[in-house]
């Protein structure tokens, strides 16, 4: 009953996007409104909750991902209304965009709900493909050549992944069966698989693809291209939903390998993402325009978040993680109104804007810039604060404290990189530049403000104590 719940917004949403009424545009934003509400009542019951037998199982986590998920595709839906006053789109296209939004949306309920390595990987299958399709609802060569980048890059990522969970499949079969691919039982019984060097070749080739299709090493730019590519929308499903179903994939497998063996996890994660940091912080510094500025930011998020994760800062992460899924979003559909029809222009970008309406927007714009590089009391200047803190505590524990002192002080440097080039374009957007005049609308509004008011609810006492017991 729960999965049909589930899913019914989805389904309903498919159908009714083949509707050519001009006011079915406002019953699609509806529709992804209803995806909310099962999500609610699913927080609201016991875990672990059984919705499909052993293969879809709702534990705390992945009903806090579910639920992040949900908010950030009801606040894109509600910018979506007035895309087409920024720039060209066609109703068919519109349609179109929601018609593969449901189907995305359905396999992320079950890459997020799996408790099963073949069926996360086909929920994340299914939402890739489907998100080639968004990408090309933007009729422009350079939007139809990154779609096919995507595909073909999206198809070696998910190949990896799938050639990984094969080798963590052979690897624990001996002891667990055909229940080998269940995670719960892999968690169980990781102590015994007889092939460790099986499942974590398994682990790093899966890592390495989950890694790919955020965007990590050596893959930095082609996420940005595809993303400058599209319309805005996509960018903002892209950083806001389909970059969580991937990262809770990373959680659970790397649960997993935790029993097998931390010391290699955490170095190979290690190494990866501080070399991911290394090169995305000099490509924020030379970022010419917002998309690509937002997009290299995000891959940056997710590398501290995957860091903070093996460095058992787990309530770091899921706060960080959050922050990101709501942060992110607001700026990619800020985007929209601060181009002003696709002019790329960064000086004087904040300015121009007049009335009640445009003085709330740049307020929030500014915050959201601010909140982004972590300034207090961004809910990611705490998870950092946690985060490092997490990475002192772990080397407290081994005989390598001072190289993760000089590796958290590498860090450091490298985020104040970035810190000091959001902080120049913020001075240029308010300060610098021609004034000419700009609008932003209702809708547009409305769903910057449903991530200002998430970000708040983040650091309630009550949302911070839930993410401390999933820890």
């Amino acid at each position: 009953m729960m999965l049909t719940l589930l899913i019914l917004p989805a389904i309903i949403m498919f159908i009714v996007s083949f509707f050519k009424h001009k006011k079915a545009k406002f019953l699609l934003a509806i529709t992804s409104l209803m995806i909310l509400l099962p999500i609610v009542e699913l927080f609201l019951l016991p875990k672990p909750y059984s919705i499909w037998d052993s293969y879809l199982v709702a534990d705390k986590l992945d009903t806090y991902i579910l639920l992040v998920s949900s908010i950030v595709g009801i606040g894109v839906t509600s910018a979506l209304l007035t895309l087409d006053k920024h720039v060209r789109v066609s109703a068919k296209a519109y349609n179109r965009f929601y018609r593969f939004f449901a189907l995305f949306w359905v396999g992320l309920i079950f890459s997020i709900l799996a408790n099963h390595m073949g069926i996360y990987w086909i929920g994340l299958e299914l939402a890739t493909l489907s998100t080639v399709y968004m990408i090309k609802t933007n009729h422009t060569k350079a939007a139809h050549k990154e779609a096919w980048n995507y595909m073909i890059v999206g198809a070696i990522a998910i190949s990896l992944l799938l050639f990984g969970i094969i080798l963590m499949y052979a690897s624990a079969k001996p002891v667990l069966g055909e229940d080998a691919m269940r995670f719960d039982l892999l968690v169980k019984y990781a102590g015994d698989i007889p092939s460790p060097f099986l499942f974590e070749m398994g682990f790093a080739i899966a890592t390495v693809g989950m890694f790919v299709k955020m965007g990590f090493f050596p893959m930095n730019l082609w996420l940005a291209n595809i993303e400058r590519a599209s319309f805005y929308p996509v960018a903002a499903l892209f950083s806001g939903i389909l970059e969580s179903a991937v990262i809770i994939g990373f959680f659970r497998f790397s649960e997993v390998a935790r029993q097998v063996n931390y010391s290699h996890l955490f170095v190979f994660v290690f190494v990866y993402t501080l070399l991911t940091i290394f090169i995305v912080s000099f490509l924020i510094f030379r970022a010419k325009d917002f998309m690509r500025l937002f997009s290299l930011s995000g891959i940056e998020h997710m590398a501290l978040i995957a860091l903070f994760w093996v460095s058992g800062g787990t309530f770091a992460a899921l706060l960080h993680f959050g922050a990101h899924a709501f942060l992110k979003p607001a700026l990619f559909l800020s985007t929209g109104v601060l181009e002003s029809q696709g002019k790329y222009r960064i000086a004087g970008a904040l300015r121009g804007y007049s009335g009640k309406k445009g003085t709330i927007f740049w307020f929030l714009v500014s915050l959201f810039l601010l909140a982004i590089i972590s300034l207090p009391p961004s809910p990611m200047f705490f998870s950092e604060l946690y985060g490092f803190a997490a990475m002192i505590d772990n080397a407290k524990q081994s005989d390598h404290m001072l190289a993760m002192i000089g590796a958290v002080l590498l860090l450091l440097i490298l985020l104040s990189v970035i810190f000091y080039r959001f902080v120049a374009i913020y001075q240029s957007m308010k300060y610098e530049g021609e004034e000419s005049e700009k609008r932003v609308y209702t809708s547009e509004l409305l769903a910057l403000i449903i991530f200002a008011v998430s970000l708040v609810a983040l650091l309630l006492p009550g949302s911070l104590a839930y993410l401390r017991s999933i820890a």
